[in-house]
Protein backbone atom coordinates (compact mmCIF):
# COMPACT_ATOMS: atom_id res chain seq x y z
CA UNK A 1 0.00 0.00 0.00
CA UNK A 2 2.99 2.18 0.76
CA UNK A 3 4.61 1.78 -2.90
CA UNK A 4 1.13 2.34 -4.58
CA UNK A 5 0.47 5.87 -2.96
CA UNK A 6 3.88 6.72 -3.77
CA UNK A 7 3.88 5.20 -7.51
CA UNK A 8 0.02 6.95 -7.59
CA UNK A 9 1.89 10.56 -7.36
CA UNK A 10 3.15 10.20 -10.31
CA UNK A 11 1.60 11.71 -13.11
CA UNK A 12 0.16 9.17 -15.93
CA UNK A 13 1.53 11.90 -18.46
CA UNK A 14 5.29 12.02 -16.62
CA UNK A 15 5.98 7.97 -18.06
CA UNK A 16 7.86 8.91 -21.52
CA UNK A 17 6.25 7.19 -24.53
CA UNK A 18 7.85 3.79 -24.51
CA UNK A 19 6.62 3.41 -21.23
CA UNK A 20 2.60 4.75 -21.61
CA UNK A 21 1.46 3.55 -25.21
CA UNK A 22 0.09 0.45 -24.02
CA UNK A 23 -3.55 -1.06 -24.45
CA UNK A 24 -3.98 -2.06 -21.04
CA UNK A 25 -7.19 -2.91 -21.91
CA UNK A 26 -6.96 -6.00 -24.84
CA UNK A 27 -7.05 -9.31 -23.39
CA UNK A 28 -8.98 -11.63 -25.12
CA UNK A 29 -12.40 -12.10 -28.05
CA UNK A 30 -14.30 -12.67 -24.90
CA UNK A 31 -12.35 -10.34 -22.34
CA UNK A 32 -11.78 -6.98 -21.70
CA UNK A 33 -9.54 -6.26 -18.13
CA UNK A 34 -11.67 -3.83 -15.48
CA UNK A 35 -10.20 -0.27 -14.88
CA UNK A 36 -9.21 -2.15 -11.15
CA UNK A 37 -6.95 -4.24 -13.22
CA UNK A 38 -5.40 -2.06 -15.79
CA UNK A 39 -4.92 0.37 -12.84
CA UNK A 40 -2.97 -2.23 -10.88
CA UNK A 41 -0.92 -2.30 -14.53
CA UNK A 42 -0.23 1.35 -14.59
CA UNK A 43 1.07 1.41 -11.66
CA UNK A 44 3.32 -1.48 -12.00
CA UNK A 45 4.60 0.43 -14.41
CA UNK A 46 5.06 3.69 -12.83
CA UNK A 47 6.86 1.25 -10.45
CA UNK A 48 9.17 -0.64 -13.12
CA UNK A 49 9.72 2.88 -14.83
CA UNK A 50 11.45 4.43 -11.48
CA UNK A 51 13.38 1.48 -10.40
CA UNK A 52 15.21 1.13 -13.97
CA UNK A 53 15.31 5.07 -14.76
CA UNK A 54 15.70 7.09 -11.99
CA UNK A 55 17.58 5.06 -10.01
CA UNK A 56 20.16 3.52 -12.74
CA UNK A 57 19.21 3.65 -16.64
CA UNK A 58 18.83 0.35 -18.34
CA UNK A 59 22.06 -0.56 -20.45
CA UNK A 60 22.17 -3.33 -22.46
CA UNK A 61 24.50 -6.26 -20.63
CA UNK A 62 24.73 -4.46 -17.34
CA UNK A 63 26.11 -5.61 -14.27
CA UNK A 64 24.85 -6.58 -10.60
CA UNK A 65 26.34 -3.52 -9.48
CA UNK A 66 24.07 -1.38 -11.31
CA UNK A 67 21.02 -3.29 -9.28
CA UNK A 68 22.62 -2.74 -6.48
CA UNK A 69 22.40 0.93 -6.71
CA UNK A 70 18.57 0.93 -7.77
CA UNK A 71 17.66 -0.72 -4.59
CA UNK A 72 19.59 1.65 -2.63
CA UNK A 73 17.59 4.51 -4.64
CA UNK A 74 13.82 2.57 -4.30
CA UNK A 75 15.04 2.11 -0.30
CA UNK A 76 15.77 6.07 -0.25
CA UNK A 77 13.13 7.05 -2.26
CA UNK A 78 10.60 4.86 0.72
CA UNK A 79 12.45 6.26 3.60
CA UNK A 80 12.25 10.13 1.72
CA UNK A 81 8.23 9.05 2.00
CA UNK A 82 8.12 8.98 5.27
CA UNK A 83 8.51 5.05 5.83
CA UNK A 84 9.56 5.20 9.61
CA UNK A 85 10.28 1.15 9.93
CA UNK A 86 14.11 -0.53 9.05
CA UNK A 87 12.47 -3.91 8.54
CA UNK A 88 16.26 -5.41 8.63
CA UNK A 89 16.15 -9.07 9.18
CA UNK A 90 18.06 -10.16 12.16
CA UNK A 91 19.67 -13.46 11.19
CA UNK A 92 20.28 -14.36 14.70
CA UNK A 93 16.49 -14.93 15.49
CA UNK A 94 16.12 -17.12 12.16
CA UNK A 95 17.39 -21.05 11.42
CA UNK A 96 21.23 -21.06 10.83
CA UNK A 97 20.49 -22.91 8.16
CA UNK A 98 18.29 -19.99 6.54
CA UNK A 99 20.36 -17.34 8.21
CA UNK A 100 23.61 -19.77 6.31
CA UNK A 101 21.81 -19.78 2.74
CA UNK A 102 21.15 -16.00 3.00
CA UNK A 103 24.88 -15.11 3.91
CA UNK A 104 25.49 -17.28 0.74
CA UNK A 105 23.85 -14.40 -1.47
CA UNK A 106 23.81 -11.08 0.83
CA UNK A 107 26.61 -9.54 2.53
CA UNK A 108 25.27 -9.26 6.32
CA UNK A 109 26.34 -6.46 8.63
CA UNK A 110 26.91 -8.46 11.48
CA UNK A 111 24.06 -10.87 12.14
CA UNK A 112 21.56 -8.51 10.30
CA UNK A 113 20.26 -7.67 6.76
CA UNK A 114 19.07 -4.36 5.48
CA UNK A 115 15.79 -4.36 4.05
CA UNK A 116 18.08 -2.74 1.11
CA UNK A 117 18.90 -6.63 -0.31
CA UNK A 118 14.72 -7.34 -0.41
CA UNK A 119 13.44 -4.88 -1.99
CA UNK A 120 12.98 -4.71 -5.57
CA UNK A 121 9.40 -6.01 -4.93
CA UNK A 122 5.83 -4.85 -5.36
CA UNK A 123 2.51 -7.04 -4.37
CA UNK A 124 -1.32 -7.05 -6.37
CA UNK A 125 -3.85 -7.15 -3.51
CA UNK A 126 -6.43 -8.45 -5.17
CA UNK A 127 -9.86 -10.74 -3.88
CA UNK A 128 -9.96 -14.04 -5.07
CA UNK A 129 -12.45 -14.30 -8.73
CA UNK A 130 -11.02 -10.48 -9.46
CA UNK A 131 -9.40 -11.51 -12.38
CA UNK A 132 -5.53 -11.64 -10.64
CA UNK A 133 -4.49 -14.47 -13.49
CA UNK A 134 -5.64 -11.67 -16.27
CA UNK A 135 -3.24 -8.97 -14.48
CA UNK A 136 -0.65 -11.83 -14.53
CA UNK A 137 -0.46 -12.63 -17.88
CA UNK A 138 -0.82 -8.71 -19.29
CA UNK A 139 2.03 -8.16 -17.06
CA UNK A 140 4.27 -10.51 -18.78
CA UNK A 141 3.47 -9.02 -22.19
CA UNK A 142 4.12 -6.13 -20.90
CA UNK A 143 7.76 -6.80 -19.51
CA UNK A 144 8.09 -8.47 -22.43
CA UNK A 145 7.83 -5.40 -24.77
CA UNK A 146 9.92 -3.11 -22.51
CA UNK A 147 12.65 -5.76 -22.68
CA UNK A 148 12.45 -5.50 -26.87
CA UNK A 149 12.65 -1.79 -26.56
CA UNK A 150 15.71 -2.07 -24.23
CA UNK A 151 13.94 -0.56 -21.34
CA UNK A 152 14.66 -2.86 -18.51
CA UNK A 153 16.58 -6.04 -18.68
CA UNK A 154 16.61 -8.97 -20.77
CA UNK A 155 16.02 -11.23 -17.55
CA UNK A 156 13.69 -14.84 -17.77
CA UNK A 157 10.23 -14.76 -16.15
CA UNK A 158 9.29 -17.59 -13.92
CA UNK A 159 5.89 -17.97 -12.56
CA UNK A 160 5.39 -19.66 -9.16
CA UNK A 161 2.59 -20.97 -7.06
CA UNK A 162 1.70 -23.46 -4.89
CA UNK A 163 -1.12 -25.34 -6.71
CA UNK A 164 -1.47 -27.45 -9.61
CA UNK A 165 -5.06 -25.72 -10.39
CA UNK A 166 -3.65 -22.24 -10.86
CA UNK A 167 -0.77 -23.18 -12.84
CA UNK A 168 -3.83 -24.99 -15.37
CA UNK A 169 -6.01 -21.50 -14.88
CA UNK A 170 -2.43 -19.94 -15.97
CA UNK A 171 -2.00 -22.06 -18.97
CA UNK A 172 -5.84 -21.23 -19.65
CA UNK A 173 -5.59 -17.51 -19.99
CA UNK A 174 -2.39 -17.82 -21.72
CA UNK A 175 -4.34 -19.83 -24.20
CA UNK A 176 -6.99 -17.68 -24.44
CA UNK A 177 -4.68 -14.61 -24.68
CA UNK A 178 -2.63 -16.09 -27.76
CA UNK A 179 -5.60 -17.03 -30.22
CA UNK A 180 -6.00 -12.98 -30.74
CA UNK A 181 -2.15 -12.30 -31.45
CA UNK A 182 -0.96 -11.57 -34.45
CA UNK A 183 3.04 -10.02 -33.59
CA UNK A 184 3.26 -11.61 -29.82
CA UNK A 185 3.01 -15.14 -28.16
CA UNK A 186 3.68 -16.69 -24.78
CA UNK A 187 4.80 -20.27 -24.23
CA UNK A 188 5.03 -21.88 -21.11
CA UNK A 189 7.72 -24.38 -20.03
CA UNK A 190 8.15 -26.15 -17.01
CA UNK A 191 11.29 -25.06 -15.22
CA UNK A 192 12.87 -28.58 -15.21
CA UNK A 193 12.99 -28.04 -18.94
CA UNK A 194 15.04 -24.72 -18.73
CA UNK A 195 18.49 -26.17 -19.36
CA UNK A 196 16.64 -27.79 -22.66
CA UNK A 197 15.29 -24.73 -23.74
CA UNK A 198 17.75 -22.18 -23.34
CA UNK A 199 20.16 -24.99 -25.15
CA UNK A 200 17.54 -24.96 -28.36
CA UNK A 201 17.77 -21.18 -28.05
CA UNK A 202 19.86 -19.16 -25.98
CA UNK A 203 17.08 -16.18 -25.98
CA UNK A 204 13.79 -16.61 -24.37
CA UNK A 205 12.59 -13.60 -26.46
CA UNK A 206 12.50 -15.17 -30.11
CA UNK A 207 11.19 -13.68 -32.73
CA UNK A 208 7.23 -12.90 -32.05
CA UNK A 209 7.38 -15.46 -28.91
CA UNK A 210 8.70 -15.09 -25.40
CA UNK A 211 9.49 -18.30 -23.89
CA UNK A 212 8.19 -18.22 -19.45
CA UNK A 213 9.01 -21.14 -17.09
CA UNK A 214 6.26 -22.42 -13.86
CA UNK A 215 6.96 -24.35 -11.52
CA UNK A 216 5.38 -25.11 -7.96
CA UNK A 217 7.01 -23.31 -5.71
CA UNK A 218 6.39 -25.68 -3.08
CA UNK A 219 8.86 -28.20 -4.92
CA UNK A 220 11.75 -25.21 -4.96
CA UNK A 221 14.11 -25.82 -2.29
CA UNK A 222 18.14 -26.41 -1.47
CA UNK A 223 18.05 -30.52 -2.86
CA UNK A 224 17.19 -32.32 -5.77
CA UNK A 225 14.56 -35.04 -6.24
CA UNK A 226 11.94 -36.20 -8.50
CA UNK A 227 9.88 -33.57 -8.12
CA UNK A 228 11.64 -31.07 -6.23
CA UNK A 229 14.07 -28.86 -7.82
CA UNK A 230 17.03 -27.02 -6.52
CA UNK A 231 17.24 -23.35 -6.75
CA UNK A 232 20.89 -22.71 -6.93
CA UNK A 233 20.63 -24.92 -10.55
CA UNK A 234 17.99 -21.99 -11.68
CA UNK A 235 18.85 -18.96 -9.70
CA UNK A 236 20.87 -17.38 -13.09
CA UNK A 237 22.66 -14.93 -11.01
CA UNK A 238 19.29 -13.69 -9.73
CA UNK A 239 17.98 -12.56 -13.58
CA UNK A 240 14.56 -13.34 -13.04
CA UNK A 241 11.64 -11.30 -12.91
CA UNK A 242 9.38 -13.82 -10.36
CA UNK A 243 5.95 -14.18 -10.28
CA UNK A 244 4.31 -15.67 -7.44
CA UNK A 245 0.53 -16.53 -7.26
CA UNK A 246 0.22 -17.37 -3.62
CA UNK A 247 3.48 -18.94 -3.24
CA UNK A 248 3.55 -17.91 0.40
CA UNK A 249 0.82 -19.83 1.80
CA UNK A 250 1.36 -22.75 4.05
CA UNK A 251 5.00 -20.57 5.16
CA UNK A 252 5.93 -19.34 8.33
CA UNK A 253 8.17 -16.16 8.22
CA UNK A 254 11.41 -18.19 9.62
CA UNK A 255 10.66 -21.02 7.05
CA UNK A 256 13.52 -21.79 4.08
CA UNK A 257 11.63 -21.87 1.69
CA UNK A 258 10.12 -18.68 1.91
CA UNK A 259 13.38 -16.87 1.77
CA UNK A 260 14.46 -19.38 -1.26
CA UNK A 261 11.79 -17.48 -2.74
Amino acid sequence: MFLQRMVEDIPDNHLPTNWADFNLASFSRSKTLWDYQQRALRNALKALWKYYEDFGNCQAREGLAINRQRKRGLWQWYRNNGLPEDFSLDLSRLDHRVASLLKEYYKADSDSLTYEHFINRMGFWMATGSGKTLVIVKLIELLTRLIRRGEIPDCGILFLTHRDDLIEQLKRHVDEFNQVRGDFWIRLRELREHDAVRWENPSLFHGQEVTVFYYRSDNLLDEQKEKIVDFRKYDNNGRWYVLLDEAHKGDKEESKRQHIL
